[in-house]
C-alpha cells in the first residue's frame, strides 16, 4: 500500500485488522514500532512515523513492541509485485539464504550482480539485504524466546546466527534487551525432543477446515492426517526428518508444533509453512475482486477466506498430480502410497498412523523404469514420472517459489506426459501463482455448467489476477453439491 501518513494514522486509530502487516508505526516517545492493530493507547499523530516493513523500522532505530509483537504480523505479498528480483531475493533471505551464505552467492543464484541485488532490494524495501536478513533472524529469535522453552543456544542457531556470542551481541544492540530477560518469561525448562511452537499470523478470515481437508484428501494416508481441526504432516528436508502439527490459536493466529529434529531448517520451514497454508493471502481484497463476477458470488458467500493450499514439497505434489492423471482419486492415492512405502522412510510422529515421509526426487530419479512400473504404472506414465524426477533433481524444473511462472510452465510441459492441466495445477499449488487456472478441469466445467474449455477460459479472464482462488471456490462448491 502507499504510505500516506494521514491515511495510516486513521488506520491506527481504528485498529483496522485489514491493514495488519501492510505497514508498521514507529512511536518516537517510546522508541518502539507496532502493528496498526496494537491495543496500546493511540499515540499522537506528531509522534508517529510509518514504515512499509519491520526492517525499515529497525533501520530507523525502533525496537519491536513486546505487546503486539510485529513478528506475528501477516506478511504482505501482493500478486502484482513491482520487482521480481527484489521479491525473489527477499523470499530467499526470509528463508535463511544469508544465514549460511553470502550476498554474492544469492546474487549468483538469482542471475544478477551483487551491486544490482543491493540496489533493487534497497529500492523496494529501503534497507540492504544484510539488514533485512538480520531483522528476520532477530524477529524469529524473539518469537522462539517468547513462545518456547528452547535453550538460548538452540534459539541462536535455529534462527540462523553463526554463534551464541553473535546472537547475544546483535539482540542487545537491536532491542536493548538481554535474550535471557525474555527467556525467563518462557514456559519453563525445555525437555529433550519437545516440539517447537511456531505462531504464524494471517489476515482473517481463514477457512481452515476446507483447507486442511483439501490437503489431506490429496495425499498419502501415512504422510498426512486431519483430526478435528488439527492437521498433521510428515516433513523430509535433506537429512532432516520430522513432522508438523497445525491448528488455529485464534482468529488471526495459527499454531504449528514442529518436531525438534527440524530445528536446523526452521527459518526455511517457517516460510514454507506460510506458503502451505497460504497465509500471505489477503482474503478481503481477493474476495472483493472476485465478488464483482456474478457467477462467483454464491461460492464466495458460502466459504469466505478460502485459501489455495500450497505444498511443503513441490516434487511430492507434482508426483501426486502426475500419478492422478486419468484415474480415480482412490486409485491415485493407492499408487502414491506405494511410492511412499518404496521411496520414503520412517519417521516418528504423535500419531502411529502417520509414520512415513514422502519420496524425494533424487531417489525416484535413480529408480529403474521397471521399478516404477511395478508400483502400478503404465510404461508411459512411468516414463513421465522418471522424467519429472530427473528434471527436479538436476534443477531443470524448480518446483517452489520464487520462479518465473511462465518459464516454469514451459519447462514442465516439455516433459513427457505433462500437459496444460498438470502444469497449471502445479503452478497453482507448488509455485504459488495466484492466477493459475486449469481451464480443461472437468470439475470447473461442471460447476459452471460449461461444456468447452475455451468458453471457461474466456469467462475466467474477468477473474484475474486471482483465478486460482476462483478455482478453489468452484471446486469446493461443486464438491458440496452447490
Amino acid at each position: 500500500m502507499s504510505l500516506d501518513a494521514g491515511q495510516c494514522y486513521e488506520v491506527v486509530k481504528a485498529r483496522d485488522a485489514r491493514f495488519d502487516g501492510l505497514f508498521f508505526v514507529g512511536v518516537s516517545t517510546t522508541g518502539v514500532y507496532c502493528r496498526p492493530v496494537c491495543r496500546v493507547r493511540t499515540p499522537g499523530r506528531d509522534r508517529c512515523s510509518f514504515f512499509a516493513n519491520a526492517a525499515s523500522a529497525e533501520a530507523a532505530g525502533y525496537r519491536p513492541c513486546l505487546r503486539c509483537r510485529p513478528e506475528l504480523a501477516p506478511g504482505a505479498a501482493p500478486a502484482d509485485a513491482v520487482q521480481r528480483v527484489a521479491n525473489a531475493a527477499v523470499a530467499r533471505i526470509e528463508a535463511g539464504a544469508l544465514s549460511g551464505g553470502s550476498v554474492e552467492g544469492l546474487a549468483a543464484e538469482l542471475g544478477v550482480s551483487p551491486r544490482q541485488l543491493h540496489r533493487v532490494v534497497e529500492a523496494e524495501y529501503g534497507v540492504s539485504p544484510l539488514a533485512l536478513a538480520q531483522t528476520q533472524r532477530l524477529l524469529l529469535a524473539k518469537q522462539l524466546l517468547t513462545d518456547t522453552s528452547l535453550r538460548v543456544i538452540d534459539v541462536a542457531f535455529g534462527s540462523g546466527f553463526a554463534s551464541v556470542r553473535q546472537f547475544n551481541r546483535s539482540f542487545r544492540q537491536a532491542y536493548r534487551l538481554n535474550p535471557l530477560a525474555l527467556r525467563k518469561q518462557s514456559l519453563g525448562k525445555a525437555e529433550p525432543g519437545q516440539p517447537i511452537l511456531l505462531k504464524l499470523g494471517f489476515r482473517a478470515p481463514l477457512a481452515w477446515s476446507p483447507l486442511i481437508r483439501f490437503l489431506a484428501g490429496r495425499a498419502g494416508t501415512r504422510t498426512e492426517k486431519v483430526s478435528g481441526d488439527s492437521y498433521l504432516r510428515t516433513v523430509r528436508w535433506g537429512p532432516h526428518r520430522g513432522f508438523i502439527l497445525a491448528q488455529p490459536l485464534g482468529p488471526t493466529l495459527l499454531g504449528v508444533q514442529v518436531a525438534s529434529s527440524l530445528l536446523p531448517v526452521l527459518p526455511e520451514l517457517r516460510m514454507r509453512l506460510r506458503r502451505l497454508f497460504d497465509l500471505e493471502a489477503n482474503p478481503l481484497a481477493i474476495d472483493a475482486c472476485l465478488r464483482r463476477q456474478p457467477e462467483l458470488r454464491q461460492h464466495l458467500t458460502r466459504t469466505p477466506g478460502l485459501r489455495v493450499p500450497g505444498s511443503l514439497s513441490g516434487f511430492e505434489l507434482a508426483l501426486r498430480a502426475v500419478l492422478g492423471q486419468q484415474i480415480s482419486v482412490k486409485a491415485a492415492t493407492t499408487i502414491f502410497g506405494r511410492f511412499v512405502q518404496t521411496f520414503g522412510s520412517e519417521v516418528v510422529t504423535p500419531d502411529l498412523d502417520v509414520d512415513r515421509v514422502g519420496p524425494d526426487a533424487a531417489d525416484v530419479a535413480n529408480a529403474t523404469l521397471q521399478q516404477l512400473i511395478d508400483r502400478g504404472l503404465t510404461q508411459k506414465r512411468a516414463e513421465s514420472v522418471r522424467a519429472l524426477a530427473r528434471a527436479t533433481a538436476d534443477g531443470t524444473v524448480r518446483l517452489e517459489p520464487p520462479v518465473d511462472f511462465a518459464a516454469m510452465r514451459g519447462a514442465l510441459q516439455e516433459l513427457p506426459g505433462i500437459g496444460p492441466w498438470t502444469a497449471e495445477y502445479i503452478a497453482m499449488r507448488a509455485l504459488g501463482d495466484p492466477d493459475a487456472f486449469p481451464t480443461s478441469d472437468l470439475g470447473l466445467l461442471n460447476a459452471l455448467k460449461i461444456e468447452k474449455p475455451a468458453a471457461l477460459s474466456a469467462l475466467s479472464e474477468g477473474w484475474r489476477p486471482f483465478r486460482a482462488y476462483a478455482a478453489l471456490h468452484l471446486w469446493h462448491g461443486y464438491a458440496a453439491g452447490g
